[in-house]
Parts: structure tokens; sequence; C-alpha cells
């Protein structure tokens, strides 16, 4: 498998240039941080440690820290954990709090929702949340007011454009599953945001409310047997972390499917848009920077993603009988061959 070039705006990203950050992200330039102090920074994600995009995630973070003058075991200590899909993950986040970080890197709705039962004090600083207004976490996107805010993962008309693309690579389509946890997505306000762009294209929206591996290959199955169907998988780590029984059963059933993230398609998945999470992670470094020099959660506003991306497996789409049109060649960041 080839992955050809990827374009120069993203390959500058990958190194962390500062280019891809908006100004008001940046607290000033990277320098020493008081000396003889350790600062002590949480860390909790809905992915498992050995998960490969787990570190790519957090790296992007890290790269982000230290172009702000912080280095781990220098004046950073940080403490992970754990909780692919939102496993156990209450009790992860009361333990967690119990160490007492001055602040935490939280990724997902599910750890977001954890945290702020567990604390009203500690800021919490959330990547990739989908409806943090809807879900409670904050009041408004510009005055969060609470010890919460962060970077949303997408915005609600998204989903059209999922819907979109599969019509576009598989002109049949008539059914589309949305399939992902509502436990760790805001299921509703994704659901909703798609049905008006799937009448418009005379496309059924069909629900695909799934918690764990047995559910995903149940739905899957039975959603198969009609004819002229397509998945989208929106942004959601239960789906991530079944990410290849997904991509097997699409392959099995021959299903068209869009994914919310590169990883997907990197793994043999037909198509992604999505944010760039290493680009929010890499962003999210600026906030709690700026949170560790004394600035309140209340006052940083929350933050749409700057950076998307359009992935296609050209190997993918020819097992499955598909034509790549070239509207969407043109809009691809990188091509999978």
């Amino acid at each position: 498998m080839h992955i050809n070039r990827i374009h120069r705006r993203e390959f500058i990203t990958l190194l962390g240039g500062a280019a891809a950050a908006p100004a008001l992200l940046w607290s000033g330039p990277a320098q020493a941080q008081q000396a003889g102090r350790m600062r002590r920074v949480g860390v909790l994600v809905g992915l498992a440690e050995n998960d490969p995009e787990a570190k790519v995630r957090f790296e992007a973070f890290r790269q982000g820290f230290e172009r702000l003058g912080w280095f781990e075991g220098r004046n950073v200590h940080f403490d992970f954990r754990y909780a692919p899909a939102g496993a156990h993950v209450q009790a992860i986040a009361q333990e967690l709090v119990r160490r007492q970080p001055e602040v935490i890197l939280a990724q997902g709705t599910p750890i977001s929702a954890a945290l702020k039962q567990e604390t009203r004090n500690i800021p919490v600083v959330f990547v990739g949340n989908v409806d943090p207004v809807g879900s409670g976490f904050v009041a408004s996107l510009a005055r969060p007011g609470g010890n919460l805010t962060g970077f949303m993962s997408l915005e609600g008309s998204i989903t059209g454009k999922w819907m979109g693309m599969l019509k576009e690579i598989a002109p049949n389509l008539v059914r589309a599953a949305l399939v992902s946890n509502p436990k760790t997505i805001p299921f509703h306000y994704v659901f909703t945001a798609g049905e008006a762009a799937a009448a418009s294209l005379g496309v059924e929206l069909v629900p695909g409310r799934v918690e764990n591996a047995a559910d995903i290959e149940r739905f899957v199955e039975s959603f198969a047997r009609a004819p002229n169907g397509g998945l989208i998988l929106p942004p959601d780590t239960t789906t991530v972390v079944n990410r290849e029984l997904i991509i097997a059963l699409a392959a099995r059933y021959r299903l068209p499917a869009v994914y919310a993230f590169r990883v997907h398609v990197a793994a043999g998945g037909l198509m992604s848009y999505g944010a760039d999470f290493a680009d929010l992670f890499w962003l999210a470094a600026s906030y709690v920077d700026r949170i560790l020099r004394g600035d309140k959660p209340a006052d940083l506003p929350v933050q749409l993603p700057v950076k998307y991306q359009t992935v296609l497996n050209l190997k993918t789409a020819k097992a499955l009988g598909l034509t790549v049109p070239q509207t969407l060649l043109v809009q691809a960041t990188q091509v999978i061959e």
C-alpha cells in the first residue's frame, strides 16, 4: 500500500508549525517556566494505552506544549489515565481528581461528563466534544462560565457532508446508517443534524445505536440485508476502539462507509472527512499553558476545528466495485492506493 504525499500545509502542521494555530491561542513566546517548580497535568483519554491513535494524539499535544516551554520531567509531570470507549470512566475520573492535578486534559464526551461530576474546581480542557452546550458542560461557546472549556470535533452541518460523500461515491444509495454509541456521543444532536441533508438527497437516515462490538456486528448484519445502503461513523471512541471490526463488516457486506477519522481509512476503510484530531490536541496545549499561567477556563471560548482532512482509500473503493469521482479526489488531503 502506497500513501501519496500529504499537502504541504498538512506536513507543516504535523511538524508543529505555529502558522496553523489561531493567534488568540498563543499566550506568548516559549520561555523557561518557574524554575524549580514541577507543575502537574492530568490526562484522561477514551482510548486504550497501547492504541497507536492515542500515542499520535498525545505526541501532538506534547509538541505543542514543548513549543510553549513545558518539558516532561523538567517542569511538568503528566498523570495518564485511560478509559477505552468510556469503560469505568467515573471511577477513573474520581481517582484522577483525588490526585489534584492543576489542570486536566480530557478527550471525549463521557470523560468530560465524568470529570464535571467529580470536580468544579480543577480546570478541564476537553478535546473532541460534539455538543458541549447541549451536554451541559459550558454555558455558551463564547463564555463557558465554569471549569470546562476546550475544542469541539465537529459542527452539526458535517453530517450532511458525510451524507453527500456517500451519495457521490455510491449514486444508488437510498439508506445510510448513522452508527455510534449514545453513551459516548450526543447521538440525537448528530442524527438530527443529518436528517435534512438525507431528505434532500433522497436517502433514508437510519439510527444505529450501538454500545459494544456485539451490538455493532448485529446491527450491521441486519442493516445489510436490504440493498443500496451505506454507513456513517461520526467521531466516537466506541467505533474507534472497534475500528477493525467495523472495517471488516463493511468489506464483508460491501457497504460504502464514511468515517470521521483518518485512522479508519489507514486501516482499510473507504473514506473519511473530519477534524484533524492531532491538530486539536496540538492546539489544546495552548489552553493548558494559559491555565497554568493563571487564565480561567470560564474565560476561554470553546473552539471549533480549524483543520479538516479528507482521506480516500482507492484500494478499498476498487474492492467494493466503486469508482471514486473526480469531485472527491480533488478534495482529498490524502489518497491511499
